[in-house]
């Protein structure tokens, strides 16, 4: 009996004992969950804030991608956008080139199917301009030919597209006309944007070209061929004269057996300042003395006794006028020698045909004074013979040419379609159209306008040339004629004179048996002269039709 509560008391101390056993491996299972879930937590923890920080990096790489991929995105857009400007354009002068041009007519004969419009194109070809590369190099002909690409943009309309066809030769295409006659309109005011002189560095260029124009649909339904035709009506213009226009459905001249007009005053489109100085200098001076003989001649004793003391006056100061001029030819002599040094051998017959042209005058200017009859006389010897009025306007030209490109004055010459005889002296009347050319540029504003129109009556050739220049005051315009008088606004306006020019185009007028008229407006308003000449017998003969600028 004694044997059992000792073993239920060890049983219950067994158990306790076990209990405590579980309740520390319970603490310490808890600890350990405690612990991992510390750890847990703070690996979740350091998982997000990992992932935070990579997200936030992998977002600001993103960004800076996307805005350097957007930057280069438009630096190849602009690039390709340029690659495909400069494949629509010449390379030299930065116009339209052929394709381009070719879509755009294209699109216009388009439109003007819906209109019932008209399209026309202007095949232009610029005359001489080969004497440009050939005297001044490829470089001044680039530079040419810029300046006319840039004369023929500013000439048109917006809608209008101006294209290097190549070499010397443009293209301009006017789509929308309602008339053909409006690209004859624009056409002439290409001619007289090109005529106008322009400054090229130390040159002055003046150009001058040929137009031939064809019409949609009236000439072709294609771009090809209203191009091919255009250029077909372009050398029948250039064969007919030098600056003149012509339509492709125009009656064709190519079969006249004359030969076109073209004036050698008006070949040279580009000339060096200091040589157009030089020759204007001289020019000027070998007309003065021409001018000084004649005076001296047409002054006869009536005239003399009949303002005896002004008359001595005035003559006492023509005579040194004349001394001093005598001199003037010295000058290109001199220089002329002095360059004979430096030039190359290409250049010497130039430089000596300058001196010899010089000394030339200077002992007819001398046998002149020493003819005493002749001046006591008051006779003026003319030599007449059948002449060409063209070639006498063109050797004025040559003349006068040099002042006109020294001012940038914008000269037009128009002539007619038949040959112009008269019975005359060359030398005269080259004295009279260039003493009316001298004084038309002198008293003309720098930039002005000079016009000269030759046009053949039943029985007269009559000249006229216009100015916009500072005109004549209604006090001088009746007496503009006698010598040594100058209207008051003129003296000291471009250089001076002693008044005589005129004198002598009248005198020399008058002995062919002819009249000259002078008009003005008055100050301000330009001036014009207006020569007639009778023509000699049977004189017109077939001519093409031309006008030179």
């Amino acid at each position: 009996m004694s044997s059992k509560p000792v073993d239920d008391t060890e049983a219950a101390a067994l158990a306790a004992r076990e209990l405590v056993q579980l309740q520390q491996q319970a603490e310490q299972v808890r600890e350990v969950l405690n612990g991992l879930q510390q750890n847990l937590v703070e690996v979740e923890t350091s998982l997000d804030n990992s992932h935070a920080a990579q997200l936030r990096e992998a977002n600001e790489h993103l960004v800076q991608a996307a805005l350097l991929a957007h930057s280069h995105a438009d630096t190849v857009k602009q690039a390709l956008e340029q690659v495909s400007r400069t494949a629509e354009l010449d390379a030299l002068t930065k116009l339209p080139n052929r394709p381009l041009l070719f879509d755009r007519f294209t699109q216009a004969i388009a439109m003007a199917k819906r209109t019932g419009n008209r399209v026309a194109i202007l095949f232009i070809d610029l005359d001489d301009f080969k004497h440009i590369n050939d005297t001044f190099g490829h470089t001044m002909g680039d530079e040419a030919l810029q300046a006319a690409a840039h004369c023929l943009s500013s000439s048109v309309r917006d809608a209008d597209t101006v294209s290097r066809h190549g070499g010397d030769e443009f293209l301009i295409l006017l789509p929308d006309l309602a008339d053909a006659s409006d690209a004859a309109v624009l056409a002439e005011k290409v001619i007289t944007a090109l005529a106008r002189p322009m400054r090229l560095g130390d040159h002055v260029l003046r150009l001058a070209a040929s137009i031939g124009i064809s019409i949609y649909p009236d000439d072709g339904a294609e771009a090809d061929a209203l191009i091919h035709h255009a250029d077909v009506a372009m050398y029948r213009a250039k064969k007919g004269s030098p600056g003149s226009v012509v339509f492709y459905g125009d009656e064709a001249i190519d079969q006249s057996p004359h030969e076109p007009i073209a004036l050698a005053s008006l070949k040279r489109p580009l000339v060096r300042y200091e040589e157009a100085l030089l020759e204007h200098e001289r020019r000027h001076a070998q007309l003065c003395e021409a001018n000084e003989q004649l005076v001296m001649a047409a002054l006869n004793a009536q005239d003399l006794q009949a303002a005896a003391e002004q008359a001595h006056r005035k003559q006492t100061e023509f005579l040194a006028f004349v001394a001093h001029e005598l001199r003037a030819p010295l000058a290109p002599i001199r220089l002329a020698t002095s360059m004979m040094v430096e030039v190359g051998t290409e250049e010497l017959p130039k430089m000596q045909a300058i001196i010899e042209h010089q000394v030339t005058h200077m002992a007819r200017l001398v046998t002149d004074l020493l003819d005493v009859s002749r001046i006591n006389t008051g006779k003026l010897r003319i030599e007449c013979r059948r002449i060409d009025i063209v070639s006498i306007l063109d050797a004025a030209i040559e003349g006068c040419r040099p002042a006109m490109d020294l001012r940038l004055q914008h000269f037009r010459l128009q002539l007619p379609a038949v040959a112009v005889e008269v019975q005359g002296d060359p030398v005269r009347l080259t004295q009279v159209m260039s003493n009316l050319l001298t004084n038309a540029s002198k008293y003309t504003q720098e930039g002005g306008q000079i016009r000269l129109r030759l046009v053949p009556t039943d029985a007269d050739a009559v000249i006229t040339l216009t100015d916009n220049g500072i005109g004549i005051s209604a006090a001088a315009l009746p007496e503009i004629f006698n010598p040594f008088v100058q209207d008051a606004h003129a003296i000291g306006f471009n250089g001076t004179g002693l008044g005589i020019g005129l004198t002598v185009v009248r005198e020399l007028v008058e002995a062919h048996g002819g009249t000259i008229v002078a008009t003005s407006d008055g100050k301000g308003f330009g001036s014009q002269f207006v020569v007639t000449l009778p023509l000699a017998q049977a004189s017109l003969t077939s001519r093409d039709t031309g006008s030179a600028t």
